[in-house]
């Protein structure tokens, strides 16, 4: 039955436009996606609500805008830009909070997995959103505690790292270079590429994101003059996009993601792409890519453990502490590059001896020199204090240290000295 006795995996990819779920019944298993059409592959779930007019009677998804088009409700649009702001919804004469419209969207659509499984029946969910921020954390965090699900394997990723997550279960040569993705968003392409630093151990594995412009993507025109002119618009404008990105340098592999690629004006630009290179076109990448996210963080593949991911998101270097071990000096691990910033956090009790401070060693990933960061206890009373020390991250690049006095047993009492320090870690 898989992992958790049948339980389910799930990668959620939560759009203000659509969403997407795909699911995997155990940590080696392949990722497959639901559909809201049973039977289809159409994966794009609309991220929308409609409120029946007149009752407390809710649709979402599909049903949501067939219920609007026919003039039965109102519909509820753009709920995670909603939920960011904050504003209350005001529906059919009453208010509504923007978060639980969006918890209510979230746990509707989690009924899909009904296909497969009994929706209580779930042992892992990972969100990947475009990026992340402390107020979409907090949106999240909301809707996670508005689901009461009934796992604590809950957690959130960009969807650059979801990209990364879906190039591990991929053959070594489609990324031994470059990857490059390019995801169509109405008015915008907003391109990934992935990158390897092969001289580091364990490799170190790069993402960098651009939003370029590109037209507003229309229907063809029926009048075959305008048609073969939109034609060439629309391949000469890919075209320049992808050799701007492309830079001249090797791309392994390029991924086509959205509905806006269409083979059908995709002439002059689609030769360029398959030049030496592997080009895939589908939707449902970034939810595969975070349902795989979930299966690496619970039992990392062998290409998962040689290799660590420094996104936007990313703590870029290691952090830990020269200590005493049996006499012998050690080095103590404390936060580990790779982990997401916002999620690195850890505690440590440890004694001072002979002194008033200890020292943080930071430690790069990105080629930068490392340092020994002091850290001074002021007023610390005595010659041996023990110690207890909080590491944290508030913000993406700076480390904060909370350090409180313990006393000294029956020697010194703890006077409830509290001392906190920020360290930049470049």
């Amino acid at each position: 039955m898989g992992l958790f006795g049948g339980k389910m995996l799930l990668g959620y990819d939560l759009g203000n436009a659509f969403c997407q779920i795909s699911y995997a019944p155990s940590v080696t298993a392949e990722v497959e996606t639901l559909s809201q059409v049973t039977g289809s592959q159409n994966y794009h779930i609309p991220t929308v609500l409609c409120k029946r007019s007149g009752a407390s009677q809710w649709y979402y998804g599909r049903e949501a805008l067939r219920c609007a088009e026919e003039g039965q409700g109102i519909l509820v649009r753009n709920l995670v830009e909603q939920a960011i702001d904050g504003e209350l919804v005001f529906i059919d004469g009453d208010s509504f909070d923007p978060v639980a419209l969006l918890t209510l969207f979230v746990k509707r659509s989690l009924s899909l997995l009904g296909q497969v499984a009994s929706s209580d029946r779930i042992g892992g969910l990972l969100f990947t959103v475009e990026y992340l921020d402390g107020r979409l954390l907090e949106v999240l965090n909301q809707v996670v505690a508005g689901l009461h699900l009934r796992t604590e394997k809950i957690t959130f990723q960009s969807h650059a790292e979801s990209y990364y997550c879906f190039m591990l279960r991929q053959p070594w040569a489609l990324w031994n270079n470059r990857s490059v993705l390019f995801a169509y968003r109405d008015s915008c392409i907003q391109v990934y590429v992935l990158e390897c630093n092969l001289r580091t151990t364990p490799v170190v594995v790069y993402a960098e994101e651009r939003e370029l412009p590109f037209f507003l993507w229309e229907p063809l025109p029926g009048e075959e003059g305008e048609r073969e002119a939109r034609i060439r618009e629309l391949d000469g404008g890919f075209l320049r996009v992808a050799q701007e990105v492309f830079g001249g340098k090797q791309v392994d592999s390029v991924y086509l993601i959205g509905d806006g690629f269409d083979q059908e004006w995709m002439k002059d630009s689609l030769r360029f792409l398959c030049r030496g290179r592997r080009v895939f076109q589908g939707s449902n990448l970034f939810s595969k890519g975070a349902c795989i996210g979930l299966q690496e963080r619970l039992a990392p593949s062998e290409t998962g453990r040689s290799h660590v991911f420094l996104g936007k998101d990313k703590l870029k270097a290691n952090v830990g502490m020269k200590v005493l071990r049996q006499g012998e000096e050690s080095y103590y691990a404390l936060l580990d590059a790779g982990m997401n910033w916002y999620e690195a956090e850890t505690e440590m009790e440890f004694y001072i001896q002979d002194g008033n401070g200890f020292q943080v060693t930071v430690t790069p990933l990105t080629g930068r020199n490392g340092k020994q960061a002091q850290i001074l206890l002021e007023d610390l009373p005595g010659s041996m204090a023990r110690i207890h020390a909080r590491f944290y991250l508030e913000e993406e690049n700076c480390l904060t240290v909370e350090a409180r006095d313990l006393g000294f047993g029956e020697f010194r009492p703890s006077q409830g000295h509290v001392w906190k320090e920020k360290i930049p870690l470049f």
